[in-house]
């Protein structure tokens, strides 16, 4: 008999472009060996070019989905993506204040990519007075925490009294991706800052980095990890699946998620 996997879940949008959101944490949490459970928030029409439509799940569908796999399927570590309405926001922190939020981790997508809003205005201040409260790990990019905390990242400390700010919301560690103003992984745990340096990442020219960061964190934490590790390895397996981003569409590269299988994907056909 074979034993229990970890489990993890997301709670984000559906992409049908296949490169973010749902369809990249799934492929993540496969890559690490955990079980993975989706609750779809809204459905998206998008590429690797932009995001050319959005519907919103109904939120006695979300609720639905989140109560039916917790009191069967349970879950080692959640993750949410794209929230996009206040109610859903709403509905999220409800079901997990009920069941419980074993180590959570935020991923405040607010703006995509291709600059299309994910977070209606309105649900931006039910975020953070009461979702972020309840995160272990919380993951803006620099335009992100800009938008949390109405402060301008110019320098490295600008992104220090940002991140301070952020923690100050309830979240244990606060992860600022880097960008150009902050060029390394800025870590916050509350008491010190910790710099995650790495290989460079093209990520103006790769899709769904955000949301596979996030899941792999995720994907981690159900396994037992601790935070800082898990942030750590996070980082290093994005890399690896960005340098084998996929040539497809005409816009960003999506990561490949599954890089490790491809030995075996190219060998002989089965018989």
């Amino acid at each position: 008999m074979t034993s229990t996997p970890p489990r993890a879940m997301t709670i984000a949008g559906s992409d049908a472009g296949g490169g973010s959101g749902v369809q990249a944490d799934l492929k993540t949490f496969a890559a690490f060996g955990v079980y993975g459970t989706s609750v779809v928030t809204a459905v998206t029409a998008q590429n690797t070019r932009e995001v050319a439509a959005i519907a919103e799940v109904p939120e006695e569908i979300v609720i639905a989905q989140i109560d039916t796999i917790v009191e069967d399927i349970g879950t080692d570590a959640i993750k949410t993506g794209m929230l996009s309405a206040r109610s859903i926001v709403e509905v999220v922190v409800d079901r997990l204040g009920a069941w419980g939020a074993p180590k959570l981790v935020v991923d405040p997508l607010i703006i995509a990519a291709s600059g299309a809003p994910l977070l209606q205005p309105d649900a931006l201040a039910t975020l953070k007075r009461e979702l972020l409260p309840m995160a272990l790990v919380v993951t803006p990019t620099v335009q992100q925490i800009e938008l949390l905390t109405h402060r301008t990242i110019r320098s490295p400390e600008d992104g220090h009294a940002a991140a301070r700010m952020l923690s100050a919301l309830g979240p244990r560690y606060v992860v600022l991706k880097g960008g150009q103003t902050v060029p390394s992984d800025l870590v916050f745990d509350g008491e010190s800052f910790t710099a995650l340096d790495g290989a460079p990442v093209d990520a103006a020219n790769l899709y769904g980095l955000d949301s596979t960061f996030s899941a792999a964190i995720t994907a981690l934490l159900a396994r037992g990890e601790e935070p800082m590790a898990a942030i750590a390895t996070a980082k290093r397996y994005v890399e690896q699946a960005a340098r084998a981003a996929y040539a497809v569409g005409d816009g960003r590269k999506p990561l490949n998620h599954l890089f490790a299988l491809e030995p075996l994907a190219s060998g002989p056909a089965p018989s």
